[in-house]
C-alpha cells in the first residue's frame, strides 16, 4: 500500500458519485489467474491502480538511505464519452521520496498529471508508467525508476531474485470481512537495486534491496474504515514478510492479512488471525499534531518482528495539496534475539484524520 493511496482514495471519496451512470467498473473476484507478463502492466478499465517501490540503499560514505516511488492511475468515469482529448479518462499521480537520516526528514515530490499528449502514460501490456521525466519500466526484465525534481533526483534499477508472490487467495487480496472490498495483488520482493542518488548536485552510487507491490480495484475501503497499518520486509536470509492491518474507526480491527515466505519455498499466505501489530512507542508530529506508533511489534505468523525506524520524521505532510498526511518510512526488522533479520517500510496512515468516504 501507499501513503499516496490515502490521498486517492480521498480524491475518489470526492468524485465516487460523480461517475457518468453509463461508467461500468469490473468487479474483482477470487478465481482470476493472473498472468505475466501482462498483468505487470495497466488495468485500465478497474478505476484505480498503483504500483509502489520502496526500499533501502546503502552508500559508500554515509549512513543508509530509504527510498520510494509511487504511480497511481485513476479512471474517475467523467465525460467517457466526450471525444476530446482533454477529457479525464485516466489520471496518472507519482509521488518520490528518500529518507535521509543524515538531513532528519523526507525529501520528497509530487506530480499528476491527465494521460495523454505525450506527458503521461499507463501502457497495457507490461510495467511502463510515467508522467515527464518520471517513471517506472520493466526493461529487460527489471525495474527501472527514473525521478528528476529540484528536491530530489535518482534513477535506479530494481532486478526480481525470486518469483512474484500473488497475495491473498492467488492475488484475490480481501480488505474487509465483506469480499466484495478486495484488490488484486501481488509482489515482488527481494529486488537487487543499483543506481544513484543525487545529493546536493553530486551522484552518489547506491546498493540495496526493494520491494513492489501492484494492486488494482473498483472498490474503496469499507465505510467505517479510519487507516490501515502496513509492512514489507525483506528479510536478511532472503525470505520476504508483508503484514496489513485495517484499523476500524472505533480502534477495532477490520481485516488483516499478509504472507510469509522462507528461502526456495512457498509463500504462506497469513490469515486475520496470524497478524498483530503492538505499539511500543509514539512519535508526536509537531506539523499535523498526529502521533505514530513508529517503533511496534509485528507478529505475523511465526514471525514476531520489533520494528525500530531509520528516523522518526518520515511523515509527508501534504495538507496543503490533499488534505492528509501520513507516515511512510524505513524500518529495520529486529529479531526476538534484538539482532537485525530485515529491512522494509512501514506505512501508518488515518492518524492524522480520517478523510470522509462518503
Amino acid at each position: 500500500m501507499s501513503g499516496l493511496r490515502w490521498f486517492l482514495l480521498w480524491f475518489i471519496s470526492l468524485t465516487w458519485n460523480c461517475a457518468s451512470a453509463e461508467t461500468i467498473y469490473p468487479a474483482v473476484r477470487p478465481g482470476i489467474s493472473l498472468a505475466f507478463p501482462v498483468d505487470f502492466g495497466a488495468h485500465l478499465q478497474f478505476r484505480i491502480e498503483w504500483w509502489y517501490l520502496t526500499g533501502w540503499l546503502d552508500q559508500e560514505k554515509s549512513a543508509p538511505l530509504g527510498f520510494q516511488l509511487t504511480f497511481f492511475r485513476l479512471r474517475p468515469g467523467l465525460q467517457e464519452n466526450n471525444p476530446s482529448s482533454f477529457a479525464p479518462r485516466q489520471l496518472i499521480m507519482a509521488h518520490a521520496a528518500i529518507s535521509d537520516p543524515v538531513l532528519g526528514r523526507l525529501r520528497s515530490a509530487e506530480k499528476s498529471a491527465r494521460a495523454g499528449f505525450g506527458i503521461a502514460t499507463a501502457e497495457i501490456g507490461d510495467t511502463s508508467v510515467g508522467i515527464d521525466d518520471w517513471s517506472l519500466r520493466r526493461e529487460a526484465g527489471a525495474y527501472v525508476a527514473r525521478v528528476r525534481s529540484e528536491a530530489l533526483s535518482y534513477e535506479l534499477t530494481a532486478t526480481p531474485s525470486i518469483a512474484p508472490v500473488l497475495q491473498g487467495e492467488n492475488g484475490f487480496s480481501r480488505k474487509a470481512p465483506d469480499p466484495h472490498h478486495a484488490s488484486y495483488y501481488y509482489s515482488q520482493p527481494q529486488l537487487d537495486v543499483r543506481g544513484w542518488v543525487d545529493e546536493d548536485g553530486k551522484r552518489l552510487e547506491v546498493s540495496g534491496r526493494a520491494w513492489l507491490d501492484h494492486e488494482w480495484s473498483s472498490e474503496m475501503l469499507p465505510a467505517e474504515a479510519a487507516g490501515w497499518d502496513w509492512l514489507s520486509v525483506n528479510l536478511l536470509d532472503g525470505g520476504a514478510l508483508m503484514a496489513f492491518r485495517i484499523r476500524g474507526k472505533t480502534g477495532d480491527v477490520l481485516w488483516a492479512g499478509g504472507s510469509a515466505q522462507t528461502p526456495g519455498q512457498a509463500p504462506q499466505i497469513l490469515a486475520p488471525a496470524d497478524i498483530m501489530f503492538t505499539p511500543l512507542r509514539r512519535w508526536h508530529s509537531g506539523r499535523s499534531g498526529a502521533d505514530y506508533p513508529v517503533e511496534m511489534t509485528v507478529r505475523a505468523g511465526k514471525r514476531l518482528l520489533h520494528l525500530v525506524p531509520l528516523m522518526d520524521d518520515q511523515e509527508l505532510d501534504s495538507r496543503r495539496s490533499t488534505g492528509t498526511a501520513y507516515w511512510e518510512g524505513a524500518v529495520r526488522a529486529l529479531g526476538e534475539d534484538h539482532r537485525e533479520i530485515g529491512r522494509g517500510y512501514l506505512e501508518l496512515t488515518g492518524y492524522a484524520g480520517r478523510f470522509s468516504m462518503q
